[in-house]
């Protein structure tokens, strides 16, 4: 069996929300999810770095860790792994041929179909159970409430920042948003969530924590003192902790940091071991790929999957912390499913800068770059708007912009193209 293919050709396509599909195959399998001790990550943004950390920070203290991501950014392989090792095609295969009968099962029974991110979380969740995992770190691939990851019940949920994403399935309003990512708040558990500006998604996470039972761990502001930073790391004091040093880029990773060590020392509260040098140690090593993740040097190249407003407003914070007096350039994809509009709003306030816009790797999925240049000539005066295809648009700006920065925005899913031109 191609696997690729087999998850590529899968039914992709959406229904209504319900786990129902999620229940019916943990019961076929004996409950698997109910063996696992899960670290359960929901959030617009900040939830990718926050499941690498926690899973970087569990893997130094010793424990077996599967982590479960998404979306991936070059093979599916990437979304399911123990001790950051991938699942391989083989191991795949076998869940697959375990899954498919139950799945046809499923399908003749309730006249729908099982979906390709419903067929990955329960080959995920198999795989840990299976290979006996010590703790599972589950990042929620859409909202929370209806999720397929949210089968489970975690000893800990962390709800990282809430912001506009995805609102024709979540929700117009914040409010309507924090209630689904609030449906990982599970009945008498923990949860980690960092206090917003805006009082309503407080108070929507207040509440469900009230109504669960559930022991809120609220991280403020002034739980972080002494900030700094420099080209390799970023370091901040947490209550206890001092001098933390953590190498992903952007100050909004510390609040991420934060919410990972608030969640080891709630771990620690059960009796798990995880020592102060592990915890330093993991979030100090964390790699996470597509995020501000300089993938070239000469010219350098910056690839960030900002692709949403909160998103891309983080990306410009980091982009001046780092490279503000840097000559800029920046090479935009962005699907048709995101809010383009706000942000190219967002980005083109750099005036000074080159923008490059294409359709992607995929004209179906993708803005056409016809139509973001129209669309970028609304919100500035500046010239140096080019519309190219994808491959064009790094080879243009690598020949004609040697000194300056030039940064992939838009999207995670094309990062496995860009990766590929670049090594040709």
């Amino acid at each position: 069996m191609n696997v690729e293919k087999y998850l590529d050709n899968f039914f992709k396509g959406t229904k209504n929300p319900t786990l129902k599909a999620m229940e019916y195959l943990m019961e076929e399998f004996n409950h698997p999810e109910n063996n696992l001790k899960i670290i359960h990550i929901a959030g617009t943004n900040g939830k990718g770095s926050c499941t690498e950390m926690m899973s970087n920070i569990l893997i130094k203290a010793g424990y077996k860790v599967g982590k479960f991501i998404s979306p991936h950014l070059i093979k599916y392989n990437e979304r399911i792994s123990i001790g950051n090792k991938n699942i391989t095609d083989e191991e795949m295969e076998q869940l697959i041929s375990k899954l498919e009968p139950k799945i046809s099962q499923y399908n003749n029974l309730y006249n729908t179909k099982v979906t390709l991110f419903e067929l990955i979380t329960t080959m995920a969740i198999l795989y840990f159970s299976q290979n006996n995992c010590d703790f599972v770190v589950l990042e929620t691939g859409l909202g929370g409430l209806y999720d397929c990851t949210n089968i489970v019940k975690p000893i800990v949920s962390i709800i990282t920042s809430i912001g506009y994403d995805h609102i024709q399935i979540l929700g117009d309003t914040l409010e309507k948003i924090a209630k689904q990512k609030a449906g990982i708040i599970k009945e008498n558990s923990n949860t980690v969530f960092v206090k917003q500006a805006e009082e309503e998604v407080n108070g929507v996470i207040e509440k469900e924590c009230i109504n669960k039972h559930n022991t809120l761990h609220l991280i403020e502001n002034e739980n972080i003192l002494n900030y700094s930073y420099n080209q390799a790391f970023q370091k901040f004091d947490y209550k206890n902790y001092k001098q933390i040093a953590i190498n992903l880029k952007g100050k909004k990773q510390i609040y991420n940091a934060a919410m990972c060590i608030e969640c080891a020392e709630i771990l620690k509260s059960k009796s798990y071991n995880i020592k102060d040098e592990a915890l330093r140690e993991g979030l100090k090593t964390v790699i996470h790929k597509a995020r501000f993740e300089t993938i070239s040097t000469n010219p350098t190249i910056i690839y960030d999957g900002a692709h949403n407003k909160p998103a891309i407003e983080n990306l410009i914070n980091n982009i001046n912390m780092y490279y503000k007096n840097d000559k800029k350039v920046y090479i935009i994809s962005i699907l048709k499913t995101k809010d383009y509009n706000s942000m190219l709003k967002q980005i083109l306030k750099d005036e000074e800068a080159v923008f490059i816009f294409t359709t992607g790797n995929s004209s179906e999925r993708y803005v056409a770059k016809e139509d973001l240049i129209e669309t970028a000539k609304k919100y500035t005066n500046n010239v140096n708007l080019y519309a190219k295809d994808l491959n064009s648009a790094i080879d243009f700006a690598k020949q004609n912009y040697k000194n300056s920065i030039i940064f992939i925005i838009g999207s995670f899913y094309i990062y496995g193209t860009v990766i590929n031109h670049l090594a040709l």
